[in-house]
């Protein structure tokens, strides 16, 4: 079985890499990745990608198309990642997580792919107040990284027949320790300001309702993704991933963190304008289609994950969210440095 990983080489490849070489031991696995966040390792004991038989770096916009004629499965990882780089950079967010990615799938299929596992995202729900989103529920995307994952997805279920399963995995917000830890979101964000300055800084009024899932249960997911028979789900199926017992309001989280770092306070911004980002989610359908790849992290115990990590790197930064364990602060380095022109492609 051979299997290539876009995006390989960020938060959550090394621990995608992992997962895989531990549940599927005889597999063939080639990463392919731009390298934008490669140096950004944290508290790494090896190169993550020792764990990969093949390591391709190039841009997806001019991807090999010919590396997928010896390829089974593709994992799809590679993307403008979040929120934020998605604002300051929407025309590349397109150019990447829609146009190329589009590319790829295409021919994949024409290759011989079998198998196209896609990591969307529930922030596709955008704003949604009332019950719980389920996957036939309205979308509501309202950021260009949202909308790229909408526009990915209905590419996917027009190219998906019976020679081309595609799995799309809408995970709820990333977080937990990996050998490239970002602090960009949430939980990782509290509990570095805990461990660095005793401070929870809510940038919003704490109401918004968020659903989290840790980076190894995201991974288990993706291999349910490669196990998952056409009968389990046909030719095309989205998921929402994650547990109801991770949906969450950002204040809760934020408490929760505090409670098990103690001497935290926890300041929260009552006079913020509303974030529209906030959604609960159903996550029915993937536990009655994957009973053998639920989550097994639990907030507290991700929590704890993150302050041993964070404590064996010594890490006591408190002005973090400046650093290069945010993602936009990394492409902004690059810029500034010229390592990237205005386009995102390597300059140097």
């Amino acid at each position: 079985m051979n299997i290539l990983i876009t995006g390989n080489m960020g938060y959550i490849g090394p621990v995608l890499e992992n997962e895989l070489r531990s549940r599927f031991p005889g597999c063939k696995l080639t990463g392919f990745d731009t390298g934008y966040f490669a140096h950004c390792l944290t508290n790494a004991s090896i190169l993550p990608e020792c764990r990969v038989d093949q390591q391709i770096f190039g841009d997806i916009r001019n991807f090999p198309f010919e590396l997928l004629d010896s390829i089974d499965i593709v994992i799809h990882l590679a993307a403008i990642s979040n929120d934020p780089m998605g604002k300051s950079y929407e025309d590349v967010t397109v150019a990447i997580n829609d146009n190329a990615s589009k590319l790829i799938a295409e021919e994949a299929k024409k290759r011989g792919v079998k198998k196209f596992i896609f990591a969307s995202s529930c922030s596709m729900y955008g704003q949604a107040e009332g019950d719980a989103r389920k996957e036939t529920d309205t979308l509501n995307p309202l950021t260009a990284y949202a909308r790229s994952k909408v526009a990915m997805e209905k590419n996917l279920e027009r190219l998906a027949d019976d020679n081309f399963e595609v799995t799309s995995l809408r995970f709820s917000t990333a977080c937990g320790m990996s050998p490239r830890l970002r602090l960009d979101l949430v939980i990782n964000d509290f509990v570095a300001g805990a461990i660095t300055s005793g401070q929870i800084t809510v940038l919003s009024d704490g109401t918004p309702w968020r659903p989290l899932i840790h980076i190894k249960d995201m991974s288990r997911a993706m291999a349910w993704g490669i196990e998952r028979e056409n009968q389990n789900g046909g030719n095309f199926v989205a998921v929402n991933v994650g547990s109801m017992a991770w949906n969450y309001q950002v204040k809760d989280l934020a408490n929760t963190v505090a409670e098990l770092i103690p001497g935290t306070d926890v300041s929260i911004n009552t006079d913020a304008q509303p974030d529209k980002r906030s959604y609960r989610v159903d996550f029915s359908v993937y536990e009655s289609m994957a009973p053998d790849h639920q989550p097994l992290m639990t907030l507290e115990s991700t929590i704890l994950e993150l302050k041993e990590g964070l404590e064996a790197m010594k890490f006591a930064d408190a002005d973090f969210r400046q650093s290069q364990y945010m993602r936009l602060k990394v492409l902004e380095s690059h810029l500034a440095n010229g390592r990237l022109n205005s386009d995102l492609e390597w300059s140097l």
